[in-house]
């Protein structure tokens, strides 16, 4: 014959199955409780832990043609930057309707954690954070360190195409004001505006010592910065070792130094906007300053007619 149990031992049972169950749930959601990492960055070690969690999404941006296909971020998909970001025709970002398909292709919805990561210091990942802030998609973030820390840490890669379920993904708004045009550069170069501008290129592109990096065939026919512009390479703003971005502290000395504070909005430029995005990422997202990227930069800005051009090396376009 049972005896019946005294009614606070019964509570006390009662409470403690249901946080019991309370905790088993948190175990298995875990992951999804830490889709949503807090700021713009997520290490290598929480993506490793959240490669199943379906509410994330991981997106490789790369410079290279074929390093997706040579071995990726298990279930990350590849957008080709210079096709699926990019206008195929016009010099131009992606259009609104082409991005939502490229996004309901991925499987993104709106309450997806998106992270993007590629090569070359995540130069072309961050390109593709500024065209997914243009187009108002939340809680992007980057892969501090990008392919780079990934590899270097020997963490797993895949030949396996990503299986994804399409979404219906669509765009409920944007923000032009992310993007700088050559009038608003041509107005600080003429001292019409008090905004500041980031050269983020080599010393060597900012002296007009080159016309770009070495082995680039987009070429301008002028060499040297826009008046105004301070030089602070993308480059600062990361560790050497594992390209993992510098300390908010260290970046905001670093940037004060030459007066980048914060104070007044910037435009960063660089060749053709991808590096110069890199350092729109660190500006904005991390020291959260007003920051626009100017994406025609000096590919645009140095072929253009009549603009002012200061050039310290004096070199002289060879026609060739």
């Amino acid at each position: 014959m049972n005896t019946p149990l005294p009614s606070k031992i019964r509570l006390a049972k009662r409470h403690f199955a249901a946080a019991f169950g309370v905790l088993l749930a948190t175990t298995i959601s875990g992951s999804a409780l830490a889709a949503a990492p807090e700021g713009p960055l997520v290490t290598t070690d929480w993506l490793e832990k959240n490669l199943n969690d379906p509410k994330v999404k991981i997106i490789e941006v790369s410079v290279n043609p074929g390093v997706y296909e040579r071995g990726h971020i298990p279930g990350s998909v590849n957008f080709s930057w210079h096709t699926d970001l990019n206008d195929s025709v016009r010099r131009d970002i992606v259009g609104k309707e082409q991005f939502q398909a490229l996004l309901s292709k991925a499987g993104v919805e709106k309450d997806s954690t998106v992270v993007l990561y590629g090569d070359t210091n995540n130069w072309f990942a961050a390109w593709g954070a500024w065209v997914f802030d243009i187009y108002g998609v939340d809680n992007v973030k980057l892969l501090d360190g990008g392919r780079k820390k990934w590899e270097a840490e020997n963490r797993a890669l895949s030949t396996k195409p990503a299986e994804v379920k399409p979404s219906n993904y669509a765009v409920s708004k944007v923000d032009t004001g992310l993007r700088a045009r050559l009038s608003d550069v041509v107005a600080v170069a003429d001292g019409k505006s008090d905004t500041k501008l980031v050269d983020i290129r080599s010393p060597d592109e900012y002296q007009g010592k080159v016309f770009a990096p070495q082995g680039i065939q987009e070429l301008s026919i002028r060499a040297g910065h826009v008046p105004g512009a301070v030089n602070v390479p993308w480059g600062k703003a990361v560790n050497e070792a594992d390209g993992t971005f510098k300390p908010v502290a260290e970046l905001k000395a670093l940037y004060a130094s030459v007066g980048i504070d914060g104070s007044k909005p910037v435009i960063t430029y660089c060749r053709i906007g991808e590096r110069s995005s890199h350092t729109w990422f660190a500006l904005s997202k991390l020291l959260g300053y007003q920051v626009k990227n100017y994406d025609g930069s000096w590919t645009e800005y140095g072929n253009a007619v009549g603009v002012p051009v200061n050039n310290p090396a004096g070199t002289v376009w060879a026609a060739k």
